[in-house]
């Protein structure tokens, strides 16, 4: 946050816009009607401002006005890039699976129903994709949302497949399975030279199982041809990976 006291910004206004700190009483009704917009000067106490205003028009009242316009533009670009240089880049997650209609999916809505219920769903930047365009503009397997329904979390993503910016774009790029893996790195050593992507870029990919705790398996199996018990167990899966995973990203980014 910037602190602008009245004494800083009329010296500063006496340097850059007019020779004479006084202003004339047209100056004054202008500022007035100017100052009760919805804040217009983020950075200025307006009160003050008019006592000021006011006070060296009683001392000289035949005064040019100063360019109030230009004082304005100069308040809202020093508010405008403080804003821009405290606000903090989301960490972004990408779920991969085959299709990006079963695993996948339900990974980033487990992962962003986890996010949210700490309260961190800002810091956070969560998607999906698949490894093929065959589902693509689809959205997520029926058994797949009605089984994470039944848990609370929601799955409305749009199955889209795996593109060259994602190596970009995203911080972690979580796969499904090893065959998963395989395909996205084959991508990627495919694209690197026709794209401008990080070098270490395939240092991304990480598999989803590696971050179980309380799970022995190494893949999340594709549930797509069985029956409900395999999408219960993708979900099982999924919630204890998730939630390590989150636990690892905020101690890494602290």
């Amino acid at each position: 946050m910037v602190r602008t006291s009245t004494t800083t910004l009329y010296s500063s206004a006496t340097n850059t816009t007019f020779p004479n700190p006084s202003l004339n009483l047209q100056f004054c009704h202008n500022a007035t009607q100017i100052l009760s917009l919805k804040n217009p000067l983020p950075l200025i106490n307006k009160q003050p401002f008019l006592q000021y205003c006011h006070h060296h028009h009683q001392k000289n009242p035949t005064s040019g006005a100063i360019n109030f316009r230009s004082l304005v533009i100069k308040a809202s670009s020093s508010s405008s890039s403080m804003a821009s240089s405290t606000k903090i880049k989301p960490f972004s997650v990408l779920f991969v699976c085959l299709g990006n209609i079963c695993r996948s999916p339900a990974a980033e809505g487990v992962f962003t129903d986890i996010v949210k219920k700490r309260g961190l769903d800002s810091e956070f930047k969560i998607d999906s994709a698949g490894t093929i365009d065959y589902h693509e503009g689809n959205p997520a397997d029926p058994r797949m949302r009605a089984a994470s329904r039944r848990r609370g979390v929601e799955i409305t993503s749009i199955s889209r497949p795996i593109r060259p910016s994602d190596f970009r774009d995203f911080d972690i790029i979580l796969a499904m399975d090893n065959q998963n893996r395989e395909d996205i790195m084959e991508a990627f050593n495919r694209w690197k030279f026709r794209e401008t992507l990080p070098d270490d870029a395939h240092k991304k990919v990480k598999l989803m199982c590696s971050f179980c705790k309380k799970h022995e398996e190494t893949e999340v199996p594709d549930p797509y041809y069985g029956g409900p018990q395999g999408f219960e167990k993708v979900l099982d899966l999924l919630e204890d990976a998730c939630e390590s995973l989150l636990d690892n990203i905020l101690v890494e980014k602290n």
